[in-house]
């Protein structure tokens, strides 16, 4: 089936709406909210702090936890609250996002702790909150080499896209969605899943048109994270 135009009459190569802010939560070390369109994350990083128990924990670096839930409020069709097998799968893959961006090498048998909340949702939650955890990572000072953008991509009925939204997540005409996370800076990809079909020259450019959304994003991150500091917060 053919897609000649998006439900919100976005470009197919365009994102919808963004906005950051950090530090929005008092006793985080770090923290931020990330939005896209109607799908807003909030995350909070604790730490570095001693890791227990003593089995668990690295002499020769700090271990990176992430935990990712999305709040029974945050859609429509009200979800059981609570860890669920997606939310463990969801947490996994922020955390192997995030993990070639952050160095922890100056804090061994130490933990920092990432925590995502997603308050709404309307598609792309994984992507806003690996957005929002990244820049959390830096507000809480954590020595990193690059943010981590990230951005879904995908097919819905004949046309490659950027940032699916929920209305063509289900589209009838049949869809597909590639979320990314890059470390925009040496074209680093630290995730890439698929969710659908797609061919190899259909990947080649999603994968084009990712990047370019993740650089993008990229640039608001930093502005939120420069702002902050601007302001003297």
């Amino acid at each position: 089936m053919s897609y000649t135009k998006r439900n919100d009459g976005r470009k197919f190569e365009e994102t919808r709406e963004i906005k950051a802010e950090v530090g929005v939560i008092k006793n985080a070390q770090g923290s931020a909210k990330f939005q896209i369109g109607e799908t807003i994350a909030v995350a909070g990083v604790y730490g570095p702090r001693n890791l227990y128990p003593k089995f668990l924990q690295d002499p020769e670096k700090g271990v990176l936890r992430c935990n990712y839930n999305m709040f029974s409020f945050s859609v429509d069709d009200r979800i059981r609250p609570g860890p669920s097998r997606r939310s463990r799968e969801i947490s996994l893959v922020t955390q192997r996002s995030l993990a070639p961006a952050v160095n922890l090498n100056e804090f061994p048998n130490a933990v920092v702790d990432v925590f995502v909340e997603i308050i709404q949702a309307d598609a792309g939650t994984r992507c806003a909150g690996i957005c929002a955890a990244s820049m959390a990572l830096a507000d809480a000072g954590i020595p990193m080499k690059d943010l981590v953008a990230a951005v879904g991509v995908g097919k819905v009925g004949d046309k490659i896209v950027v940032d699916l939204d929920k209305f063509e997540e289900d589209y009838e005409g049949g869809a597909s969605d590639m979320p990314i996370a890059m470390l925009p800076r040496n074209n680093e990809i630290s995730l890439l899943q698929l969710d659908g079909e797609l061919d190899v020259k259909e990947v080649k450019e999603a994968l084009e048109m990712g990047k370019k959304a993740c650089e993008n994003i990229l640039e608001i991150q930093r502005k939120a994270l420069k702002d902050k500091y601007k302001g003297g917060k």
